[in-house]
């Protein structure tokens, strides 16, 4: 898995894969002058239409475009459809293991997993205890992180089930691709994304509670402006055609809440919610919290609103959790994982610890709460003071740690100013669980690493993306709908 990068276009033998035999021939016959053109007029177009993102801590602080590359990633229908029903099985597993910590917990009564991993894990909610969701769907909306290797093989290297991001990016890659090379699409029937906002309404709608009405009022719960991924939830809440609301805009009465608007209070039924459980209910968690809505925990329990992603979903977010995700697939559902998961030391165990501290120059090694690309090491790439270092945190405090071998991400043909070049990639599905069925649009938001010999595509710290198309071997695609289990 730490050997020669898998190359996505020229596979191994050099041979073009049959994914890429529709581009080829256009990549061949372009001049990097024209590529470098449409590269141009595809940052004006992701300017003009405002799609910015922030970075937290960044000194400059300003809004910036997240670098798009107009070479898409394919995949065949073949291999998505391999990762589509594992993506189903995973998650289906994650929404049974979130009703069981916070239900029966069986998992932990049959030695599954360690008691402490839940019960102190700083993601934990004790107020879900006992809780019963409708539908018992905990994650509406899930973003898992996928990579390739050099065994050409699919992991998961990232479960992200509180509130996953990207979407937007993925919609509009594919908008300006569309614009910038209408030709591609003529001659080749490639598998639409273009649905997400009416699978993702849908899903809403079916984990209404009970007691509401044939159509729910859906609503999405910002933080506001001054968030990072600000421009997502208004792109959103537009294309859904729900409004974008922040915790001023509702109000609970009789735990029942409500929306502030011209025509007086409007019930609200479901929130898809972008404000993490800290901030949702200044009576329920942070009392210093200025963007939730007093109230809303109590109309949650009492069953009359429904919050998407569920509160507590980040105990499935915690690296060390991720960890026993095969066990947990096996616990649940009595199958063999499709997907499997990145070999991973869990640095709380002495064996492993020592281990890792023995080979840390060789190795990856992450925070279990962490994200983005901060607070880890990436030992191949690091010197020996901040090994060193890095060494004291992890002796410290094992528990916050996993680590793992230093992937070869896959590459993808990419075009890097002078011309194509391969770089890093990795896939980020987004997974879509409601009361009727789970539904996944095809292929997902594709990060690159633009820096030569890089491995880290996060956007805060120089990825870019990239349009993911599906296909058939022979360039024809099925219909034009999501993949959909019931």
């Amino acid at each position: 898995m730490a050997g020669s990068v898998f190359d996505e276009m020229s596979g191994i033998d050099g041979a073009c894969r049959p994914a890429y035999e529709m581009i080829k021939p256009w990549l061949e016959n372009s001049d990097p002058a024209f590529l470098k053109q449409r590269q141009q007029e595809a940052e004006f177009l992701f300017r003009r239409v405002g799609i910015t993102f922030a970075v937290y801590g960044d000194a400059a602080a300003e809004e910036r475009i997240i670098p798009f590359d107009i070479v898409p990633r394919v995949l065949t229908g073949s291999e998505w459809q391999k990762m589509s029903k594992g993506l189903v099985q995973r998650v289906k597993a994650l929404n049974m293991f979130l009703a069981d910590v916070y239900g029966k917990g069986e998992v932990i009564k049959a030695g599954i997993i360690p008691p402490d991993l839940i019960y102190q894990n700083p993601a934990f909610q004790p107020e879900m205890v006992g809780f019963k969701l409708p539908h018992d769907i905990f994650v509406q909306i899930a973003g898992i992180d996928i990579i390739r290797t050099d065994d050409q093989d699919f992991y998961v290297l990232e479960d992200n089930a509180r509130t996953p991001s990207g979407v937007s990016y993925m919609l509009e890659n594919r908008d300006v691709m569309m614009r910038l090379f209408p030709d591609l699409f003529a001659d080749h029937q490639i598998r639409p994304v273009e649905n997400y906002p009416d699978e993702l309404l849908a899903t809403l709608r079916s984990v209404a509670p009970y007691s509401a009405p044939a159509e729910p009022t859906v609503a999405l719960l910002t933080p506001g402006p001054f968030n990072s991924a600000y421009y997502e939830h208004s792109f959103l809440a537009d294309r859904l055609g729900v409004e974008l609301v922040e915790g001023r805009d509702l109000f609970v009465k009789d735990n029942v809440v409500y929306m502030r608007t011209t025509q007086g209070p409007k019930r609200v039924d479901v929130i898809y919610r972008r404000l993490d459980d800290d901030f949702l209910d200044p009576l329920a968690f942070r009392p210093d919290s200025m963007l939730g809505v007093p109230g809303l925990i109590s109309a949650y329990r009492a069953g009359n609103v429904t919050l998407a992603n569920a509160v507590g979903t980040g105990v499935a977010d915690d690296k060390a959790v991720y960890t026993y995700m095969p066990d947990i697939v096996r616990f649940y559902l009595g199958e063999e994982p499709i997907l499997k998961n990145v070999p991973t030391w869990r640095c709380r165990e002495p064996d492993s610890l020592k281990y890792v501290l023995e080979h840390l120059s060789e190795l990856v090694v992450k925070e279990v709460h962490g994200s983005g690309g901060y607070g880890m090491l990436v030992g191949p790439k690091s010197d020996k003071a901040t090994i060193e270092k890095f060494a004291a945190k992890l002796k410290s405090a094992p528990d916050d740690f996993i680590a793992q071998p230093t992937l070869a991400l896959s590459s993808c043909p990419t075009f890097v100013g002078e011309g194509i070049a391969p770089r890093h990639v990795d896939l980020r599905p987004f997974v879509l669980s409601g009361a009727d069925r789970v539904r996944i649009v095809p292929g997902g938001l594709t990060r690159v690493a633009l820096k030569e010999g890089s491995l880290v595509v996060n956007s805060s710290q120089g990825g870019g993306t990239k349009d993911t198309w599906v296909i058939e071997e022979n360039g024809k695609a099925a219909p034009p709908q999501s993949q959909s289990q019931e």
